[in-house]
């Protein structure tokens, strides 16, 4: 589960609700969380935590107008760990390794200008221009690390606050005269991003964050890391980097890229290659398709719901997102997918057997924030919590294994059986959902269900079901819903918390 949003309260209280809620996920199925960057960034006690300043200071140091993080202080960041795996849960740090922001200090530095559609393209001479590239940290005075970031630990920047001037600045320094190669040519190549963008290429800077990598292991113990902005990180450093992370812990610690790639499976799967398969991807491609889904309505072909998904080509290295913190509303890759198909696109990356599904902090706790759009005006977004998911939850931690059958067959109306397990009393489970009026499917879950009464645990159909001798029925579902048939035994027993 993604533990937060953009516009989580900055109060300093996330930690705290981690902790107190660790048993009530666990409780729920939630096996592992991933947790906001915990580091302190340019706007202090405000900060996402993607605007980067200093990686060692876990809300310990009065930097940048602050003790704390937005999401609280060193301290109550650990306890949230400890709480976590005291409760079994799996704690993943979100790593931002591409920019640093918030420098101490200028410098003068030789620079290009590039056009910002295509960076490969200079447009001036070299020139001086003074730089944010000094970090030096004086809040931390050295502790845990004296490394001093400068000039030739970045590859570009974008402001020149010796002109005021906004644009993006390629630095010229002693690792090379260009970006950092990457797997595409959008934007000509986009290494640079925001902010003092890192150069990888700087044997000194990769030895850094090594360090800081063993010490943040050796701090927080965590499990496993969803590393930010991948694609503009040259794949060559993480290769290095996980090698690391991974020999220095004894264990194969868990990873998992953000390239945001909408309905382009072939970059995924490019990136996968690069990387050497060393790290799991989120599916965006399939979230492409939730989100065009909710939107087309009964005109969205059912049929093609997995079609070109990273969960359908590579599904031990997917994982399926229904929201995150980008594509909620008015947020910079906003896509999303609407509340009347949630439920569905919910059971359709939690219920089948590919793919590792992450669920995001609104659909269960609900969320209202007040922000601007893209046309300048000003939104009050009200995401309300899904009533059905801790059922679908529950669903999964106690139903959803065994042999899936697929009857994928209908434009508006589709399902899938799981035959479940015998050493687990009650599990097995069939799902049919449509986009259109009311459906039904003849669908096989198995003979050891022969003679059983299923009933729909969401309760959207109240029909008792009985599965016949050759271990089929026809199961139903409402119009555009979502419908779970499992052992009327095993409905009772479900409670979500």
């Amino acid at each position: 589960m993604q533990y937060f949003h953009w516009y989580y309260p900055a109060d300093g209280s996330l930690w705290k609700k981690v902790k107190n809620e660790s048993k009530r996920l666990a409780d729920l199925g939630i096996t592992a969380l991933w947790l906001p960057p915990a580091f302190k960034g340019t706007e202090g006690k405000k900060s996402v935590g993607y605007d980067v300043y200093d990686i060692y200071d876990l809300g310990e140091f009065k930097q940048k107008g602050s003790v704390r993080t937005k999401y609280g202080t060193r301290k109550q960041y650990l306890e949230a760990i400890e709480a976590l795996h005291s409760n079994g849960i799996q704690v993943y740090v979100d790593i931002v390794m591409n920019h640093l922001g918030g420098g101490d200090e200028t410098e003068l530095i030789k620079a290009v200008k590039v056009n910002p559609d295509n960076r490969n393209e200079v447009i001036s001479e070299p020139y001086d221009i003074e730089a944010f590239t000094k970090f030096t940290f004086p809040g931390r005075k050295g502790k845990y690390s004296n490394f001093e970031w400068n000039y030739t630990c970045f590859t570009g920047v974008d402001y020149d606050y010796k002109t005021g001037e906004t644009s993006i600045f390629k630095i010229l320094n002693d690792y090379g005269n260009d970006w950092e190669t990457m797997i595409t040519d959008e934007k000509g190549n986009f290494d640079y991003l925001m902010y003092c963008d890192i150069e990888f290429r700087n044997p000194a800077v990769r030895e850094e964050v090594k360090r800081w990598g063993k010490w943040y292991l050796d701090t927080a113990h965590f499990d496993g890391m969803r590393l930010d902005a991948v694609k503009h990180i040259a794949p060559q450093f993480y290769n290095e980097w996980l090698d690391y992370m991974r020999h220095i812990s004894g264990k194969e610690l868990f990873a998992v890229g953000e390239y945001w790639a909408p309905g382009n499976l072939p970059l995924l799967l490019k990136y996968i290659e690069a990387t050497d398969g060393k790290m799991s991807v989120f599916d965006a491609a399939l979230h492409h398709n939730l989100h065009k889904a909710s939107k087309s309505g009964n005109t969205f072909d059912l049929t093609t719901i997995f079609n070109d998904s990273l969960v359908s080509a590579q599904p031990n290295l997917a994982v399926t997102v229904v929201a995150n913190h980008d594509t909620q509303p008015l947020q910079a890759l906003e896509a999303p997918v609407d509340p009347w198909f949630k439920p569905a696109a919910y059971a359709l990356i939690l219920l089948r057997e590919a793919g590792y599904p992450c669920v995001f902090y609104p659909d269960l706790y609900g969320a209202e924030y007040t922000d601007k759009g893209r046309d300048g005006n000003e939104y009050t977004i009200v995401m309300p919590a899904l009533e059905s998911l801790p059922m679908l939850l529950k669903l999964r931690k106690e139903t959803a294994y065994g042999t899936q059958r697929d009857y994928l067959d209908h434009p508006n109306c589709i399902g899938w059986t799981r035959e479940g397990e015998a050493d687990m009393k009650g599990s097995g489970c069939a799902v049919i959902l449509s986009n259109s009026e009311a459906g039904n499917k003849k669908m096989e879950i198995g003979k050891a269900h022969a003679g059983k009464q299923f009933v729909d645990a969401l309760g959207n159909r109240s029909e008792e079901l009985t599965i016949d001798d050759n271990g089929w029925a026809e199961f139903l579902c409402a119009a555009g819903s979502v419908s779970v048939w499992v052992d009327k035994e095993m409905a009772a027993t479900l409670t979500p918390i």
